[in-house]
């Protein structure tokens, strides 16, 4: 592991390579799981404000969903996007071809809002762990057998991790952080090469 500004940098997210093949695994991971996407909980207040630009772009079956529930309170107290009856995301959508995408990105990119998605979906496949007592964050790879082809597509065009999820990364962490880390990542490779 690494240390940038206080959090724990998997060596994973540097020397493993990753770019969503969506043509292969179908949007998996909207549907794959114990629950829903992970939320902050700042994000239910967010998602309250949202939700009417999504749903027009969603199914009925999601539709009924949240219009009774928007976020899901797990039984460890922390929260979650529902689901529908197949264990999809309530927020997804399946286009013509079968995969899954979100409806809240959609709807973003269509500019009817200014949220892109959950956090957890925007860094994924890198999942945060935050240690209450310390305040430290360590942010590790979530190897899934599901996202085999996000890692050949991955070492097909040489991307590694953390710059497949820049945009996130900058979303949560800021730009000094995101440019420390492409920093010590490149040290961190040439180092290896020697």
């Amino acid at each position: 592991m690494l240390e940038i500004q206080g959090k724990l940098i998997s060596l994973d997210l540097i020397e493993k390579n990753f770019v969503c093949n969506l043509n292969a695994c179908k949007g998996a991971c909207c549907v794959e799981g114990e629950q829903g996407a992970p939320l902050e909980e700042s994000e239910r207040h967010i998602l309250a404000q949202i939700v009417p630009a999504v749903i027009p772009l969603l199914d009925g079956e999601a539709r009924e969903i949240l219009g009774k529930q928007i976020y899901h309170r797990n039984e460890d107290d922390s929260i979650s996007t529902p689901l529908r009856a197949d264990r999809s995301c309530a927020y997804s959508i399946r286009n013509e071809s079968g995969i899954l995408t979100c409806g809240i990105e959609k709807a973003y990119r269509s500019g009817w809002i200014d949220w892109i998605k959950p956090l957890s979906c925007h860094l994924y496949p890198i999942r945060v762990h935050r240690n209450e007592e310390t305040g430290w964050e360590a942010l590790n790879y979530d190897k899934w057998e599901i996202c085999t082809p996000a890692c050949k597509q991955g070492d097909e065009l040489g991307i590694p991790i953390y710059r497949f999820v820049k945009d996130a990364l900058v979303r949560k962490y800021g730009e000094p952080f995101y440019r420390e880390l492409d920093e010590v990542a490149e040290s961190w490779k040439q180092s290896q090469k020697i």
